[in-house]
């Protein structure tokens, strides 16, 4: 297949304050870029010059490897709008109470079935919530249901939902994730320690310095994906190991934004997430990391949808909703760094090859066109404001 795209650079919204990335392609005027899917993925060849125009750009249908779809009348409300960008989605078991057994899991899957409309194709891929009382048992009904792929590692504290977490990850975890490597299930870590004393800004590089590296000394052959990775640090961890053992999922927020956007013209409750957002220097490794090319940086929204005064709070919520419009998100970060070629790999292929999982046969097709993001979406009794809330994007889904 082959698509003709007309290619128009943007700043990012000034409310962001993003300086302009070293070593980011930062192209002038305009060009005509003609765009081929191959098995390797959309490959871009430069043209002459055009006029503005529309640019189409069409990839495979991607899926979502991180996805929180809450329960009950939040559900209801989100699981459609992920339902209508992405086939399948990894669904986060952190509930109340959290997804710790097959049955649990199976449970919650019929639930987010029962969601959605009956003339769309969606596949929630379930995970456990690993906690310190989980059995080798629970992992073998796990593995040998086929519904369930991987079990999430929250330190007790860490996050969202996180009170039951582990807490003897070395001791008494230590059979279940052996029996996890017999079976083939991934660990799905939030990779940040729960330790109060250290800093928020370095949870995550402590996290790799104090678990992630003794765990694959530990156990090398456990597949771990290190979920919406913020640091540069974590971008050197996964490239360091080069068994193809370990992967990591980006999130739109963290390519889009770093930490200023807390605190652009006061406090900005909606952009607060955890792990939270970081420096400049950061988001750029992360943006350089996820165009490279590398199979193992791949789409993982951390979509975490919160009522609105849940977040617009004396003590909000941690979670950025971006589902609906995350893909036009990413194409916009992809852009910025005249890197839309590697969009299809990031967003479409990565992922099930990580997890051995089957490519996904239909496409998605974006055209740049320029568009409000909306203000709210319902949520329950409710409404949910997405990441971009009012915000101009040039990309949508055709």
């Amino acid at each position: 297949m082959m698509l003709h795209a007309v290619v128009k650079p943007r700043a990012l919204p000034a409310s962001f304050s993003i300086v302009p990335s070293e070593g980011l392609c930062q192209r002038s005027g305009t060009r005509r870029l003609v765009v081929m899917n191959t098995a390797a993925g959309a490959v871009v060849e430069e043209g002459s010059r055009q006029k503005d125009g529309i640019q189409r750009l069409t990839i495979v249908q991607p899926d979502d490897w991180h996805l929180h779809l809450r329960d009950g009348d939040g559900l209801n409300a989100v699981a459609p709008l992920s339902a209508g960008v992405f086939r399948r989605a990894i669904i986060m078991p952190n509930l109340k109470p959290p997804v710790t057994n097959l049955s649990a899991a199976l449970a919650y899957r019929d639930r987010i079935m029962k969601a959605l409309p009956s003339n769309v194709e969606f596949e929630p891929l379930m995970t456990l919530y690993l906690t310190d009382v989980t059995t080798r048992q629970d992992i073998k009904d796990a593995s040998e249901s086929g519904l369930v792929k991987a079990v999430k590692l929250y330190p007790a504290g860490a996050t969202t939902n996180s009170q039951a977490g582990v807490t003897d990850l070395f001791g008494k975890c230590m059979p279940v994730l052996e029996e996890m490597v017999e079976q083939g299930l991934l660990l799905l870590v939030h990779g940040e320690v729960a330790d109060q004393t250290v800093d928020i800004f370095d949870r995550e590089k402590v996290f790799i310095e104090t678990v992630l590296t003794p765990l694959r000394k530990k156990l090398p052959k456990l597949k771990i994906v290190m979920e919406h990775i913020t640091t540069e640090d974590a971008v050197q961890f996964v490239e360091s190991n080069t068994d193809g053992m370990v992967a990591a999922t980006v999130t739109p927020q963290h390519l889009l934004m770093n930490r200023n956007a807390l605190f652009q013209g006061g406090l900005q409750p909606h952009n607060y997430c955890l792990p939270v957002l970081k420096r400049e220097t950061h988001r750029r490794a992360l943006v350089a990391a996820v165009t490279s090319g590398s199979k193992r940086f791949f789409l993982g929204t951390d979509s975490a949808p919160h009522e609105r005064s849940a977040k617009e709070a004396s003590c909000g919520c941690a979670g950025i909703f971006s589902a609906p419009i995350a893909l036009p998100l990413y194409a916009e970060a992809f852009e910025q760094a005249g890197a839309l070629d590697k969009l299809e790999g990031f967003a479409s292929l990565n992922g099930p090859d990580f997890y051995g999982l089957p490519r996904n046969s239909n496409t998605t097709t974006l055209i740049r066109k320029s568009w409000h993001v909306p203000k709210e979406y319902g949520f329950g009794p409710g409404a949910v404001v997405p990441m971009w809330a009012g915000q101009a994007l040039n990309w949508n889904i055709e």
